[in-house]
């Protein structure tokens, strides 16, 4: 009836709520912590002194934690306050209630205020805040990262409840693709460096930047409308505690990749900082378009060819191993009466991997014999080197205790190049290949934000504002491929220098996107005390205005003549083609071009929203946050089919969401159970809208947008069921439905190229629905059977199953209307057991598995690509040393599971790895890797 992974969640799950509800010999203390004018104390200590067993109060004063039967005096402290302390009898079983009162000590002594900040990625302030939220949220703070040792916001989001990450950039939650969820850094919508989806690079930031991110899953009239599966808010860290620095230097070993030969494109010096350096940029000078250059003897056509660099053939190194450094600066300081901070990190990683990727295409399944009909067979010896510099700074000044001003500042590089060798067979043209690659790829941007609180009329009227501007770029300068053939017999290699241009078999590619973003937003709340049940009013506007422009070219090479063209030049090596006197218009090649006006395009979007909701509690446990969201979007779009007609999108659409988010206490503090509805959209992005064609050399397709897509409209239902048994623990079981109303679908373009190239775009299906459980559950087993070795340890489990189908509608064309929604997995699982002692020493285990989910849409005679499932095992642990210096091992991907596309190509409905057909096959290498920290 359950699958191995669902019997193994069960049992997890039933030992858990066991645990929970059977106290062994222990029985319950509970209470709060208030000091004398009845305000309710955080993170106050409270410890048996029998026992030395206890816990700490929450934001709200609230405490709650196991003792053994039996009297205790329970010590109570904070500092700043007179310790108290009580006598108390318990009993199996038996809940005892107590609250403290703490009184402020009274020193005279000179005058001076402190003010403290909360530390918001504490486990206590994190669950506190899931609790407290009038929304359906997840959350996992600097704490929790921590024991975790992820090294970037990649790594971390993955462990919160329903969230997938692709390739670092891309987020699935709840099992819908990347383009139905957004990304937030401090509130302001994150910046892209990609040209072709919706994403955000979350590699770039480093973990230990990181104090919380928050993952809401339920609309809400104060955040965006814009999303299905949900919204991902960043905080990096503010004002630190105190003044220090810190220094971390990490070095990995991975698995088929370190220690070898390395194959890379050539670069300059400066390549190691991530930068452009513009060694691979189209020389000053060169024309506008090669097709407008004079050809003949006394023409500039030779001229501008020889202008490029002959940099045809990788270089050799040593792969060696691994390494990031990052230091942080901290400093808290006074300006006079104002209290200030700044925290600023430097971060930089270099990693090389080398994959061996088998990589197979098909023609239609023969069923008759019941066998696969290849395309092609392809080996593909991929180079990838990634470097990564950063630098993060952020400031804060608090006037008073009711004014505070943030300034935040985030800026980074990251260059990525390959070096691809392809070899293998292809059936539809009948040769062997070794074909090359050289890509290299810069991405940078800069975010800032600039944040205000003011806290007004006693602090009943609470004002937020922010100001934001994002810049992002991506250059993807000469990207360059060329093909040869190898004679099987005598091995002899063969150059492809064809007549038309084709720059997929020997030509450079040249692209770039510019982005900038300005963002204004505002919000207040208001406590109306003169009214029954006290709402909160809430009301504010935000406004986006982003431009984005972005220009390809492709350039090639063919014979300067066919009659006269030297054949010997085909038999020479590449770089020998390259020289100076083969680029000759009679004898050698020729440079030409085939950008066509559909490779640019300019794109703008303006936001408008505002708001109006009201949070009711009208009891102690019934609580309501409702209201309604307006949303006036423009999207406007310039660019030009293959034959230069002018294509304009305009698109203005309003859009009103409304919301509401109901809360309902089981038992007051501890149970709750939430209900929530909402209306949402899913709007297109640009290069969805651009008539753009890009060919994908991996998986040999091109992708082109449509400028007639409609914008998507969701709705969104929630329930879930929360359980906070201590403080820092929590069980939450959700269920979710959502119904889609013209979602945004790739659809194949009838008609292919030669050598199994298919062509896609995107469209509008009819609709769609998607609907799933999640389960999370945080807990300590400190206590449980009262066995001392499970005292330091606590576990972590969060998972989700989904099911979703989609209708295409008139879209169905070649394609299957029986299958779930692209990019969907039915099922995500995360568990984590973590050990952590008062010695320093912490150990953790971590697994993370994503279910079979579409790839790559197919149709008719093409099945659907799947990606299939691959765990991921972690182990790391660490040990802090004197000196506040700490060491850190961590081995990751222990299992080392291939990466496998497949299809089921006898449509049988068993997705075979072995028998089916395989499109991508890849093991990325385990990892081993050692780090030290030193803090000062």
């Amino acid at each position: 009836m359950f699958s191995k992974t669902g019997q193994f969640f069960l049992f997890i799950l039933c030992f858990v709520f066991a645990k929970t509800l059977l106290f062994g010999q222990n029985g319950t203390f509970e209470g709060t912590v208030k000091n004398d004018k009845g305000e309710e104390l955080p993170f106050v200590n409270i410890v048996s002194l029998e026992t030395l067993k206890g816990g700490s109060s929450d934001i709200n004063g609230k405490f709650k934690f196991q003792l053994p039967a039996g009297s205790h005096r329970v010590y109570c402290s904070s500092m700043g306050f007179i310790n108290d302390t009580a006598t108390i009898e318990i009993q199996v079983g038996e809940t005892i209630t107590h609250n403290f009162i703490l009184i402020e000590e009274g020193r005279v002594m000179q005058t001076f205020s402190v003010v403290r900040t909360r530390n918001k990625g504490s486990e206590v302030s994190i669950v506190n805040d899931i609790k407290e939220s009038k929304q359906i949220v997840n959350a996992i703070g600097s704490e929790t990262i921590e024991k975790t040792q992820d090294s970037d916001a990649a790594e971390v989001v993955k462990r919160v409840p329903g969230v997938t990450i692709v390739g670092n950039n891309f987020i699935m939650i709840r099992g819908l693709s990347e383009r139905y969820n957004n990304v937030l850094l401090h509130d302001v919508f994150a910046p892209s460096m990609e040209t072709d989806v919706k994403s955000f690079a979350f590699d770039i930031i480093p973990a230990g930047m990181i104090d919380r991110i928050l993952v809401y899953k339920s609309p809400a009239p104060d955040i965006t409308g814009e999303f299905a599966g949900g919204i991902v808010k960043i905080y990096t860290k503010g004002i630190p505690d105190s003044t220090y620095n810190s220094i971390s230097f990490s070095t990995t070993y991975r698995d088929g990749s370190s220690f070898q030969d390395f194959y890379q494109p050539r670069r300059s010096k400066w390549h190691w900082t991530g930068f452009n350096d513009g060694y691979n940029d189209l020389p000053n000078g060169f024309p506008v378009d090669v097709r407008r250059v004079p050809e003949g003897e006394n023409g500039r056509l030779d001229e501008v060819g020889r202008s490029l660099k002959n940099n045809w053939t990788p270089e050799r190194v040593n792969s060696n191993l691994d390494k990031s450094f990052s230091y942080t600066h901290a400093h808290k300081f006074n300006i006079g009466k104002i209290q200030a901070g700044n925290i600023t990190s430097i971060n930089y990683s270099n990693n090389r991997t080398i994959f061996d990727v088998v990589r197979n295409d098909y023609n239609a399944y023969d069923t008759v014999n019941n066998r696969s009909q290849f395309i092609y067979k392809f080996n593909d010896q991929q180079f990838n080197q990634n470097i990564r510099t950063g630098i993060l700074s952020n400031w804060a000044f608090r006037f008073s205790e009711k004014t505070m001003i943030e300034f935040k500042n985030m800026f980074n590089v990251f260059s990525t190049t390959q070096y691809v060798n392809r070899t293998g067979y292809d059936y539809e043209f009948n040769y062997s290949p070794s074909n090359h690659s050289f890509d290299q790829i810069y991405r940078g941007l800069y975010s800032t934000q600039l944040v205000g609180t003011h806290k007004l009329n006693e602090g009943l009227t609470n004002v937020f504002w922010t100001a934001g501007f994002n810049y992002s770029y991506r250059d993807e300068p000469d990207y360059r491929r060329y093909r040869t053939e190898i004679d099987t017999n005598s091995y002899e290699q063969q150059l492809f220098v064809g007549v038309p241009l084709s720059p997929n078999y020997l030509g450079r590619f040249f692209s770039e996107m510019r982005e900038n973003a300005q963002t204004v937003s505002a919000r207040l709340e208001h406590k109306a005390v003169g009214i029954k049940f006290q709402p909160i009013l809430k009301t504010g506007f935000f406004f986006e205005r982003k431009y984005r422009e972005f220009n390809a070219r492709n350039i090639g090479y063919v014979r300067g003549n066919f009659l006269s063209f030297d054949e010997n030049l085909l038999y020479t090596t590449i770089d020998s083609l390259f020289l100076p006197e083969n680029i000759d218009q009679l004898r050698g090649i020729k440079i030409g071009e085939s950008t066509n006006p559909s490779d640019s395009y300019y794109a703008s979007n303006y936001l408008t929203a505002g708001y109006l909701a009201a949070e009711i509690p009208f009891t102690d446990r019934l609580n309501l946050n409702t209201g309604v969201r307006t949303e006036f979007n423009v999207q406007q779009l310039n660019s030009r089919t293959l034959t230069g007609t002018p294509i304009v999108v305009n698109n203005p659409i309003l859009s009103i969401l409304p919301s509401a988010n109901l809360a309902y206490y089981l038992k007051k503090d501890t149970t709750l159970i939430r209900l929530a509805y909402g209306k949402s959209v899913n709007r297109p992005e640009f290069r969805e809208l651009a008539p753009f064609g890009f060919y994908d050399f991996s998986f040999n397709l091109v992708k082109k947008g449509s400028d007639s897509l409609r914008t998507p409209t969701i709705h969104n239902f929630d329930l879930r069921l929360e359980h906070y048994p201590n403080p820092g623990e929590m069980i939450t079981i959700a269920l979710f439905y959502k119904k889609f109303i013209d979602p945004i679908e790739t659809l194949f373009v009838p008609g292919g190229g030669s050598g199994g190239i298919k062509t896609f775009t995107f469209g509008n299906a009819r609709e769609a629905y998607s609907r799933g459980i999640e389960i999370e559950v945080r807990k300590s087993l400190k206590g449980f059977l009262g066995i001392r070795l499970l005292d330091n340890l606590s576990v972590m489990l969060n998972a989700s199953f989904i099911q979703s189908h989609v209708n295409l509608g008139l879209s169905s064309l070649g394609q299957s209307n029986e299958r779930p929604l692209q990019g969907q997995s039915p099922y995500i699982v995360n568990t984590g057991l973590f050990y952590q002692n008062d010695k320093g020493f912490q150990m953790n285990v971590l697994y993370n598995v994503i279910g079979r989910r579409i790839f790559i849409i197919g149709f008719d005679a093409y099945p659907d690509i799947y990606q299939m499932p691959r765990g991921v095992l972690d182990f790391n642990f660490s040990k802090k040393l004197k000196n506040n210096m700490e060491i850190k091992w961590n081995f990751q991907d222990i299992l080392n599971q291939d990466v496998l596309l497949i299809q089921d190509a006898n449509r049988d409905g068993v997705f075979d790895r072995h028998a089916d057909q395989v499109i991508q096959r890849y093991k990325p290498g385990r990892t081993m890797s050692i780090g030290f920290g030193y803090k000062f």
